[in-house]
């Protein structure tokens, strides 16, 4: 009767168990290894001690099979979290990976061969801060180092074109200190390509202060000349080009090679300006013994040509070549060369002049000797138009833009 009782005993420990092992029997067969270590799985028969009942083969399937169970759900538990079991014979085998050696500091720069190795390195933060991204509004001053062009008579032509003094042949514009400033807003279209509206203008600009006009006959007397100054604004929408990706970063990533072009109108003013002859062109052969009666014509002198200046508007277009580098506070700095066309500068074609006559003064003198002519009460005016004077103008500037990036 006691047999049967443990056997009855014994027959529901195992029944109640087959979902999984639990209390001091569960651990004892079933306990979670420390990490590092393999899980050992102890025999049933080690475990019977003095006292206790063999179980049944039957028992003892289903409790291997229990077992089974138990190692494969900790097995896909084991691979689900990626936990790795390494026995601690194996993780000595290894000092290198329990004391890594670790490098610490700053990188070289891109194109650095501070380091031993002399390799270069990549670093994003440096190599990537000059990229163009985004609205931005640029303000630039340039110094002109060369004014090219200048003004020309468009009316040689004409019938007594020498009577209105001009530049009968090419005459350079002057310039004094000529600093063009240019206001900018545009956007980035990627890391290379930006387009901007500009506005630019230019002045210390003028007339020739001496100019070649027409003596009369075949040749040209140089003659002075004042006034005339010289405005240019230009508006234009401009594209550029960063050339880092055929040229690499220069001075170690800090600056970035770019060329751009624009195209747009201008507009020219010139001032009114004033060109003098005092040269005496002679009506009357000088030395003419039987001179002319009393007040007729015998020579002119001392001619004023004003001008009257003028605008034109022009197809313009720009041609810039430069290096861009980076401030704090996205600020960005483009240090460029740049060839501005800036199309024809053009008088308004009125001319004035104003002129000494003299006259003979009938006391038989040989033309040319004292008291033989006399000069007019009053001064000849007249008034010439549709005679222009033109001449196109460029220059090349060196200069820096400010551009702020939103």
């Amino acid at each position: 009767m006691k047999n049967s009782k443990v056997f009855a005993i014994c027959g529901m420990v195992c029944v109640c168990g087959a979902g999984a092992p639990t209390g001091a029997f569960a651990q004892q067969m079933f306990m979670q290894p420390p990490r590092g270590q393999q899980m050992m799985m102890v025999p049933q028969q080690q475990m019977m001690g003095p006292g206790q009942m063999m179980m049944t083969p039957q028992q003892q399937q289903m409790m291997m099979m229990q077992q089974q169970q138990m190692q494969q759900q900790m097995m896909m538990q084991n691979q689900r979290g990626g936990n790795q079991f390494i026995s601690p014979q194996a993780v000595a085998q290894m000092p290198g990976a329990a004391h890594p050696t670790r490098v610490t500091g700053p990188l070289p720069r891109v194109g650095s061969n501070a380091n031993p190795t002399g390799r270069h390195y990549y670093i994003p933060s440096a190599y990537d801060r000059l990229s163009d991204s985004g609205l931005y509004i640029g303000l630039s001053a340039a110094y002109t180092t060369a004014v090219q062009g200048g003004m020309r008579a468009n009316y040689t032509g004409q019938q007594h074109a020498w009577f209105a003094p001009g530049a009968f042949q090419q005459a350079n514009f002057i310039h004094d200190t000529v600093l063009p400033l240019q206001l900018s807003v545009g956007a980035a279209i990627n890391s290379d390509v930006r387009i901007d509206f500009s506005y630019t203008r230019y002045a210390g600009i003028s007339y020739p202060g001496f100019v070649s006009t027409s003596d009369g006959g075949a040749g040209f007397i140089d003659v002075p000349a004042t006034g005339g100054s010289v405005t240019s604004t230009a508006t234009m929408l401009n594209v550029f080009y960063n050339l880092d990706s055929y040229t690499g970063h220069l001075a170690g990533g800090a600056l970035r090679p770019y060329v751009g072009v624009g195209l747009g109108i201008s507009t020219n003013t010139i001032a009114d300006y004033l060109v003098f002859d005092p040269t005496f062109y002679a009506d009357v052969p000088e030395g003419t013994a039987n001179p002319p009666p009393g007040g007729i014509l015998t020579g002119i002198s001392d001619i004023y040509a004003y001008h009257s200046g003028g605008t034109r508007e022009n197809l313009a277009f720009m041609l810039e070549g430069g290096v861009t580098t980076q401030m704090d506070g996205g600020i960005k700095l483009d240090f460029f060369v740049r060839y501005m066309s800036l199309g024809t500068v053009s008088s308004s074609g009125s001319i004035v002049v104003s002129q000494t006559e003299w006259l003979s003064t009938g006391n038989n003198i040989p033309i040319g000797q004292s008291g033989s002519e006399e000069p007019s009460l009053y001064d000849a005016v007249y008034h010439y138009t549709n005679w222009t004077e033109s001449g196109r103008l460029a220059t090349i500037d060196i200069g820096v833009r400010l551009r702020l990036q939103f």
